[in-house]
């Protein structure tokens, strides 16, 4: 064989191998060779990234912790009801939305506390067997109202349900009064609940950030909470296992070619949690408060965010009035 011949078949296999950068997400292999840079692929690689790391504070804002703000207990059967209106916030640290790809570490954007407004309904079903009250049993419900004006760069994806830009998501679910404690006998109860939220973006590569990227979220909430009623105080405890799955869309602009979007990323995270709630129990107002820890796990990221691991632990807390009749 020539020496040209060799140099042009050097050359066209060197063109079909895959760029030295790695991604764990099919999505992105294409942009692992010619004509696409490293960049590119690192871009396409941190906009699913960030799609992954902010779907479990996303399903922490939606959740919180107890189902029912400040109470250890069911409501005693037909005929009780409570609202709750309680917001629930944990710090955000957003990405630079700057990033180029240039690095696979992506910049700190903003630091804020992010508040999550939502109503809460509970209603009475069934009061339990016995002076205990076994098994008495609630039906819960909730409307999220997620604000994205907090964070610079977030907003309801278009075709989302929202009220004047506010995101609009449900919820529903049910508790169980394992007993109702007396003296030194805890209250005990369990409740599972499911919520929506619906699809938030962030960033705007059309606006001149370099990428974006959109989640929704469908969370499934376990909780068990155990505690003492204390004269007008609740006290207690409770720990919690989320799952969290939806779908991602990103878009990002490589250095050739036109933008690029992906749609209909799978997303499945799960956590646990552990926090303590109190509540003043006055005649038919109460209020009620609660912190804890949204505790980490590994996501096998391939993009380092300044300022975010999700292998750590995230503190959170909520507080808001509840009616009970």
């Amino acid at each position: 064989m020539c020496r040209s011949a060799v140099v042009i078949t050097l050359l066209l296999t060197t063109a079909a191998m895959p760029l030295s950068g790695q991604t764990p997400y099919p999505q992105c292999s294409a942009y692992g060779s010619a004509p696409f840079t490293s960049s590119d692929l690192n871009l396409c690689t941190a906009a699913i990234d960030g799609a992954e790391i902010f779907h479990p504070v996303a399903g922490l804002l939606v959740s919180g912790g107890n189902p029912v703000l400040g109470s250890i207990g069911t409501l005693g059967g037909f005929g009780h009801f409570a609202l709750t209106a309680r917001v629930n916030g944990t710090e955000v640290v957003t990405p630079d939305l700057s990033y180029d790809g240039s690095t696979t570490t992506v910049g700190q954007g903003d630091k804020i506390l992010a508040p999550t407004p939502l109503v809460e309904g509970a209603i009475g079903i069934f009061g339990g067997v016995g002076p205990m009250h076994f098994l008495a049993i609630d039906a819960l419900g909730s409307a999220l109202l997620l604000p994205t004006t907090q964070i610079s760069g977030l907003k309801v994806d278009p075709g989302a349900q929202e009220i004047g830009g506010v995101a609009l998501g449900l919820g529903y679910g049910g508790r169980v009064g394992v007993i109702r404690g007396e003296a030194m006998i805890p209250s005990v109860s369990l409740s599972v609940m499911r919520r929506d939220m619906p699809r938030v973006a962030y960033g705007d590569f059309t606006g001149g950030n370099k990428y974006s990227y959109g989640v929704d979220l469908h969370a499934t909430n376990v909780r068990a909470v155990a505690g003492y009623h204390l004269a007008v105080f609740n006290l207690g405890a409770g720990f919690g296992w989320d799952k969290y799955t939806g779908t991602a869309e990103i878009a990002f602009a490589p250095t050739v070619g036109p933008a690029q979007n992906l749609n209909d990323i799978e997303l499945d995270n799960t956590r646990t949690m552990a926090f303590l709630t109190t509540g003043l129990e006055l005649p038919i107002v109460k209020l009620g408060m609660e912190a804890g820890y949204q505790f980490g796990g590994g996501q096998n990221l391939a993009t380092t965010f300044t300022g975010n691991d999700p292998s750590q632990r995230r503190l959170f807390a909520g507080g808001g009035v509840r009616l009970t009749f």
